[in-house]
């Protein structure tokens, strides 16, 4: 294939656009550039072949009887290579990719996708369990979810979830909580990462200013779930985080007060584009299995 490092790619989609079309102006319209640019590329193409592919008549750009074979095989090449790129971007139905934060898939997700699978077995889920933002427009992620407040620039957000938070504790450190003020006895255990302080709370519970004193700081919330499950501390969670363990009855949520923090869960997706049935389908099926968590906190 050395031979095509002598003629230019652009001069060879020339020749073969204006045979195929017939016209220079058919050849530029599908190109996307000018007459006189399609001309010139034949032209310089005709010289790097150095052979006359078209006779130019008054009726037109003609096929000479030497340019009929190159433009027949060019015409297969080319389609192949469209075929190609076709097969590049064709994205597979049957595979849904999601881009998830580690905690919303260890905590929440992972222990519902049975149920996806009972409801769509042609559908085979890939996760991609990660704290970058992913934009679908530029990767092979169908689908994101993350939380913040809305605004990424470049994707499509959806809101799925307004976030709100909450003590949760050991259950034999609940026991000894009547109200809002005796969480201050407590030590808390603190997520270092996260977009909100335990006064966005206390001001719920008519305590601004207060704050548990801290126990441990860890760099991840699902590490600081189990610290609060294993009795070492309050945590203040949101429903996502807490949904399994409260149900489980591993941690408690004393007093039913919940402070919205702004934030809040988001589909993320391609920007401009149409999204595919697969992905509809996910979202639908997410927003049912959310609904079953707010139940829980209703």
């Amino acid at each position: 294939m050395r031979n095509l490092n002598s003629v230019h790619l652009n001069g060879l989609r020339a020749l073969e656009a204006v045979g195929r079309l017939g016209s220079l102006q058919l050849a530029a319209e599908e190109l996307g550039v000018s007459i006189g640019a399609v001309s010139q590329q034949v032209i310089k193409a005709e010289g790097q072949l150095d052979r006359v592919i078209f006779e130019r008549t008054p009726k037109g750009m003609v096929v000479t009887e030497a340019g009929a074979p190159v433009l027949a095989a060019l015409t297969d090449g080319l389609t192949r290579m469209s075929e190609a790129v076709s097969i590049a971007q064709r994205r597979d139905d049957t595979t849904l990719t999601i881009s998830v934060a580690p905690v919303f898939a260890a905590r929440w997700l992972v222990w519902r996708l049975d149920r996806f699978a009972a409801h769509f077995p042609d559908i085979q889920l890939r996760l991609e369990a990660t704290t970058n933002l992913v934009n679908p427009s530029t990767s092979d992620v169908d689908i994101g979810i993350r939380v913040g407040a809305g605004q990424w620039p470049g994707v499509r957000a959806e809101l799925l979830l307004a976030q709100e938070v909450f003590p949760v504790c050991a259950p034999q450190m609940a026991q000894d909580l009547k109200r809002p003020a005796d969480l201050l006895k407590l030590p808390a255990v603190i997520d270092g990462r996260a977009m909100f302080s335990w006064d966005v709370w206390m001001r719920e519970a008519g305590l601004p200013g207060s704050a548990p004193a801290t126990r441990h700081v860890f760099n991840d919330a699902s590490l600081c779930l189990d610290a609060a499950i294993a009795g070492q501390g309050v945590m203040l969670a949101w429903q996502t985080l807490a949904d399994y363990s409260l149900q489980a009855g591993q941690l408690a949520a004393p007093f039913g007060i919940r402070a919205k923090t702004g934030f809040g869960h988001y589909f993320i997706t391609a920007e401009g584009a149409r999204e595919p049935k697969k992905v509809r389908d996910f979202k639908a099926w997410i927003r049912e299995e959310m609904a079953g968590t707010l139940k829980l906190f209703s």
